[in-house]
Formats: structure tokens, sequence, C-alpha cells
């Protein structure tokens, strides 16, 4: 049998169960996977969290060094984000330079962490146009079982969160723990025909439609969207995504914020 047949046969289950508000793990269509976090997984990181969404596992990594700011950003710190696919945590990824996926998972990553302000940048400022910290996120993907967007976003939130300036290696004092002041949570719901799902597995992505994550801070307001595959949502259909994300980041948001 080949792999279309089989394919379709999976979307119309998937799809026959979510007609009746079901899933084949037993969610709601509205209700995400399990989350877990584990900060400082990394000791020789300035900071780290380890994040599982259901079956997808997450490693982020933060490096912190002294550097020259940009040029049209002389008073704040500089960030850079980064996101590994390896090979073990899919049959899909391949080694070598960064697929389009993961620079757009980066990209994702990094806009919702920066136009939350999640951390005061102006604050790793050492010396105006000639010193700043450099924060380095790096991504790393041990086990991929759909929606990368919110798993990689919650680890990185959550090593943020743990990371310490060191500051008295580099002579500048004592060390201290990043200026965090705002708290972004990504949610992805993905659309299959006319059904909107929360949180998507590998097998659900698999067979979207159209994907749109919404990233709110504590306010609830938005900070960043991202718009993925050909489908498109009706207006309607974005405003309940939006709903969504709002209440399902209050939920998720103190587990960030304590681990």
């Amino acid at each position: 049998m080949s792999e279309e047949i089989v394919s379709e046969l999976m979307r119309a289950h998937v799809y026959r169960l979510a007609s009746a508000g079901q899933r084949v793990d037993g969610r709601r269509l509205d209700e995400p996977r399990k989350v877990s976090v584990a900060r400082s997984f990394v000791k020789t990181a300035e900071g780290s969290a380890r994040v599982k969404l259901g079956n997808t596992d997450v490693l982020v990594g933060i490096k912190m060094s002294v550097g020259e700011p940009y040029p049209d950003t002389p008073n704040t710190g500089v960030l850079s984000t980064s996101v590994e696919l390896i090979p073990m945590a899919s049959p899909t990824f391949e080694a070598g330079p960064p697929r389009p996926d993961a620079i757009e998972l980066a990209r994702v990553v990094d806009r919702g962490i920066r136009e939350s302000k999640m951390v005061n940048m102006e604050k790793l400022c050492i010396t105006p146009k000639e010193k700043v910290w450099i924060l380095f996120i790096d991504i790393h993907v041990l086990d991929f079982d759909g929606n990368l967007f919110d798993a990689c976003s919650y680890a990185a939130v959550s090593a943020l969160a743990s990371t310490i300036a060191p500051a008295k290696g580099q002579g500048l004092g004592d060390d201290f723990p990043l200026p965090v002041e705002h708290w972004p949570v990504s949610v992805t719901t993905a659309k299959i025909k006319d059904l909107l799902l929360v949180d998507p597995s590998l097998d659900e992505e698999r067979m979207a439609d159209a994907r749109l994550t919404v990233t709110t801070d504590e306010n609830g307001d938005i900070r960043a969207m991202q718009k993925g595959l050909s489908g498109s949502f009706t207006y309607e259909e974005v405003k309940r995504i939006i709903e969504t994300a709002q209440r399902v980041g209050r939920d998720i948001r103190p587990l960030l914020q304590s681990s």
C-alpha cells in the first residue's frame, strides 16, 4: 500500500475524530499537550532548559559574550537565535547547513522574544557604541513529534529566565541574572479542512492545510504572529485562534516562570 493511500486514510480518520471534537491522543481540539520544563539542564551554559511538549523534546542553551553593538542600536545588547535539527530527532532531518524550516523556526522564536521585550536589552549595554553583552540562544531539537514552534519557544523563554551573566569572568563586576521583564508564550494552531487544532501532533501537522502561531505576553497582548503552509484562515478563525492563544498562554506561562 502506498504512502499516499495511507496518508489519505489517516487524514480521513483524524478529520472524522476531530469533527466529533476528539483527537487521536484523546485531547480536545483546543487542548495543548502536557508541558514539562527542566531549567539549568546544561551546567556549562550561562542558562539552559529542556522542554517536552508531549513527545517533542527540545534543549536550549544560552551563551553570553562581550562584543560590539550594531550601529543602529548602539545602546542595546545583541540577541542571536539559531536552531539545529539533528538527524537523531527525526528521519526527515539531515546533517548539513541550516534548512529553510530551521531558519524560519529560529526567526519565529527570536521574534516572539524580541518583540515582547522579554529581556531589557538596554540593560545589557556596558559602554554605549563600544561594548555590550551578546546573547546566543542555541536550540537543539532532540525528538520531533510535531509543533516545534511552541516547544522551542518555551525552552528558549525558560532558558533565558535561568541565565546568569558571567560578568565576573569578564572583569565587569558581579555576575547577575538577565533583566527579564516580560513572558511571551507561543501557541500554534493547525487547520485541517474547516477544523482548528491547537498544538498539532506530528500526524496532524503533516496533514494540515494552514498553520498560525500567535505569541502573547502576560497582558494578553499580541507580540508576534506567523502564518505557515498554503491554506488560509477566515477572519473569524483568526479571532478564535487569538482568543485561544491568550487562554492557553495564561495556563502555560506559570510553568515557564516557576520551573
